[in-house]
Formats: structure tokens, sequence, C-alpha cells
């Protein structure tokens, strides 16, 4: 070949290069998103998981996509979205918003890394063998929402010392969150308080459990935590003005739709921190390696428009308390 010839050749070569690497880009990562509720009241918490992806590189609608699946509160499809989701190749699977979603998931694969959030203590659970090591393809973030049931009654008693009857509202589907509601209901039973125990595990039943409050004359109302009554936590809230009932919610969600007063983990931090997790693990970290996180941030809200409408004097050294007052 002459010398002329062979320059043009690899001139030829240089200026393919450049074309040949742009057509092998590297295809998004693909994260499953695995949830038993709805979209409407999550907005904050994904928006929360998403930003945590991008501060560690990973910017849905560029080098990331990820693929939504919402059970609208039916449970039973959880097996079949997670089974979906398998489908889609997805390199993760986070779940939340449902004590079932994240056995659906594990059930659905034993290899894809699975990264959860929940109430619940993990273990019991049956998602990881130990908080440390957590063995096989699953962690998370373990807020331990279903243990504060206690503070929230004591809560309450500050905000109402005659407190005398209290309704105690709890899912009987979802046994870990009934069990924290039995436990409120006895120590509630210890200081002398009446108990009446009202149970839901759909919008329907909620409605019904309210109308029961007619004939009982609470002082107050507990609502557990529990993935259905956050669902349904404006009904909860609107329910609970139109029979004039102070209650003690989960979540600071239920106090900014109007609810009387919350207690509770910070739901966004620990999305936050779940989403810190799905960008070490695509970037190579294993679950197994990876201790479960347990959320220690906690938020206490009162609603101070509430309780005037209420007719409920929130005493001062309680105000002083609170990490947020609603006016």
């Amino acid at each position: 070949m002459r010398r002329r010839e062979f320059i043009s050749l690899l001139g030829g070569a240089a200026v393919g290069w450049p074309l040949a690497a742009v057509g092998q880009e590297q295809a998004p990562a693909v994260i499953g998103f695995l949830n038993g509720q709805s979209a409407d009241g999550y907005k904050r918490n994904v928006a929360a998981f998403r930003q945590a992806l991008a501060e560690h590189g990973y910017v849905e609608g560029q080098n990331l996509r990820i693929e939504y699946r919402w059970a609208d509160g039916r449970e039973d499809r959880l097996p079949e979205l997670a089974a979906d989701l398998l489908r889609r190749d997805v390199a993760l699977i986070f779940c939340a918003g449902s004590p079932t979603a994240t056995l659906a998931a594990k059930a659905a694969t034993k290899t894809i890394p699975i990264v959860f959030s929940t109430g619940l203590d993990p273990v019991k659970a049956g998602y990881v063998a130990s908080i440390n090591r957590p063995g096989g393809n699953v962690t998370g973030i373990a807020f331990l929402a279903s243990q504060l049931s206690g503070k929230r009654l004591g809560l309450l008693r500050q905000l109402l010392p005659q407190l005398a009857i209290l309704a105690i509202l709890s899912n009987p589907k979802h046994h870990a969150n009934a069990a924290d509601g039995s436990e409120a209901a006895n120590l509630a039973r210890s200081m002398g308080v009446k108990v009446h125990d009202l149970s839901a595990s759909n919008e329907t039943e909620v409605a019904a459990a309210f109308a029961t409050l007619d004939g009982m004359k609470v002082d107050a109302l507990l609502v557990g935590p529990d993935p259905v009554f956050f669902d349904n936590r404006r009904r909860i809230v609107a329910l609970a003005a139109q029979y004039a009932v102070p209650a003690a919610y989960e979540l600071r969600d239920f106090a900014d739709d109007g609810g009387l007063m919350s207690y509770g983990p910070g739901i966004v931090d620990a999305y936050h921190q779940a989403g810190i997790y799905a960008a070490r693990i695509l970037k190579g970290e294993k679950p197994a390696d990876l201790p479960v996180m347990q959320s220690t941030k906690f938020e206490f809200v009162i609603n101070l428009k509430t309780a005037k409408t209420l007719g409920v004097t929130v005493p001062p050294t309680l105000l002083a308390t609170a990490d947020e007052v609603i006016e």
C-alpha cells in the first residue's frame, strides 16, 4: 500500500470513531418503583427519592429511568406488578407504601437488589435476616412508625388532661400495625382510660368506623400507622372534623391537611435516604453489605387552626415542644 493511500485510510477511520462512540452510549439505569398505594399522596416522598439519586449522579430522563408501579390500595396486585418490573429488566426495585410490597418483590427475585422504606421492624416483617447484616438481595430504611403510638397517646394526654374515653383506629389486615394499636390500647387502659377499638381496611370501612363514634362520646381519637389511612388521610381528617373529635396521627401530612396534631418519623427524609442507598447499589455496592439504616428524624406538628375550631386550648408547654405549629 502506498504511503498516501495509508494516510487517507487512517484519516477516514478516525472520522468514523466518534460516530461509533455515539452509537455505543451507555443505556440509562432502570429502577423499579413499587408502591401499594396511589401516587396522589406520595409526590413529596418521590421527589426526595429522585433528588437523592440526582445528588449521586443519576438524573431521571438523562441517565436514569424509573418504572413506577402503583397498586392503588389493592395489595393483591403487588406480585403481578413486581413480576412486570422484572420483565422491564430493572437493575433495582424500591419498595414502599405497603407492608407487603417488599415481600412481593422478594418473592419475585432472589438476585435483583431490593431497597425498602418501612415503618415496621424489617427483621420481624421477614425482609432481612438482621439489621447489621441484611444478607441476600434486600436492604433499606426503617423508620419504625409502628412503635410510636404510645408517644402519641402521651401527647394527647398533655393536650387533654381529662381524657377518659379514647377511640383507636387500626387496620386488622396489617398485623404489625394492628398489634401497635393493641399496645396503645393496653397502655391507655393502664392509665384508667376507657378504649373503643375501631377497625378499617379501606375507605368504606373508615367511614363506617367513624359512624360508630356517634354513640360513644369519645374524648379523643388515636389513628394508628397504616398505608391505607395515609392514602385516605383527607377523608379521615374531614370525618374527624365532622364528628368534632380531637385526633392524633402518625405523619405530618395529616396535620398539613387539617388534622389536629401528628407525631412520627420524617418520611420525606426516609425516602431521601432510600435514594442514597439505591444510588450506591447502582454504582456497584451489594445490598447484603449495606446495613438497614434506621431513620432518627421525628416530627411533632400541631395545627392551631384545627385546635381553635374544636375549642381545644393547647398548653404553652406543648406548643414549645412542637417542631412546627400551623396557624
